[in-house]
Order: C-alpha cells, then sequence, then structure tokens
C-alpha cells in the first residue's frame, strides 16, 4: 500500500512538471526612431546575436538638451494576428511621477522592470546624461515574462512613444515571440 501511495505521488508531481509551461522569449526585431534630430537621436539601436541561444538588446539615445524634467511615455502591447492588433494595454504615464513612486502605477512598474537592471533610466527626474539600454539579455526578459503575467504565445510588439516637454520625440518598437 505505502509503494503504491508512493508511486501515485510520483505520476502527480511528474504531471505537474509535463503540464508546466516557460514561455521563452525570443528578440526579433527593434527600431529606434528620433522624432526631433534636435533633441535627441539614437547612436545605436540593435540586436546582437552572440550564438544561437543568446541575443540581446541594447540602444543609446543622445540627448542634446539637458536637463529634461517632464517626461510622458505611451506604450502599447500589440499582438500580430493579421498584423499588430491591440492586446491589453495602451497607456501614458508621467514617468517622472512613475518613477518618483513606483507603487502608483503597476502596469509601468512591470514593463520598466523589464529593462531597468540593464539601463541608466533607474532614477527619477531630471535627466541630465544620455539614456542607454545595455545589453538586455534573452534569459532575463524569459524570468520577468513567466513570472506571475502568463502571455499566450505568439508574436508581440511593444510600441513606446516618448515625449518630452509634450512633444514627441522619439518611438522605440521592440518585436519579440513568445513560444
Amino acid at each position: 500500500m505505502c509503494k503504491l501511495i508512493g508511486l501515485m505521488s510520483n505520476i502527480i508531481m511528474l504531471l505537474s512538471l509535463i503540464t508546466e509551461i516557460a514561455s521563452m522569449v525570443e528578440f526579433t526585431n527593434v527600431k529606434c526612431t528620433s522624432w526631433d534630430n534636435a533633441f535627441d537621436d539614437f547612436e545605436y539601436c540593435h540586436l546582437k546575436s552572440v550564438n544561437r541561444s543568446f541575443k540581446y538588446l541594447s540602444l543609446k539615445v543622445n540627448l542634446h538638451k539637458l536637463p529634461i524634467t517632464k517626461v510622458k511615455v505611451n506604450f502599447s502591447l500589440l499582438k500580430r494576428y493579421n498584423g499588430y492588433k491591440p492586446f491589453l494595454y495602451n497607456i501614458t504615464v508621467d514617468a517622472c511621477k512613475a518613477l518618483r513612486h513606483p507603487k502608483s502605477n503597476p502596469i509601468f512598474n512591470f514593463f520598466h522592470g523589464l529593462f531597468k537592471k540593464h539601463s541608466n533610466m533607474n532614477h527619477t527626474c531630471s535627466f541630465n546624461h544620455d539614456l542607454i539600454v545595455e545589453k538586455l539579455p534573452t534569459n532575463f526578459m524569459n524570468q520577468q515574462v513567466s513570472g506571475d503575467l502568463k502571455f499566450p504565445h505568439g508574436d508581440y510588439l511593444f510600441h513606446s512613444d516618448w515625449y518630452a516637454y509634450g512633444i514627441n520625440r522619439a518611438t522605440v518598437d521592440f518585436f519579440y515571440s513568445l513560444s
């Protein structure tokens, strides 16, 4: 009887491991556009494949009119069906306020958390320097995306418009797939 109970518990544990699905993020493209070259420009914005399993994202935006004290970000998540369609989020946030009070906007905090450890955008306004996201690896994104929020498999676009003083200064489009 004890062997049967032990065998049943092992089978249940094995089945729970089989049904556990972890999302895998794969970076597919990144596009950075400056809408006001007198205000900012992108020094680089690219994906780099080190080998078949290690890929990372890097970007650097040079800011020409410092300090920047008023920043808003509009970001939306889109999923590819027949073209990219809105999926779940499309919000505009006062980034200075959200960085000062992270608990005030948990959605912004989640998306900011996807890159803040690999960036110098980890403090409140004002920004007196160029903005950098350096070597954001796929495996870090896997840990973040497979955590609390479960997204369905497919191709996604994370679209963000960056406003300074009420004017759209830059757009960053980040394409990835979940499998």
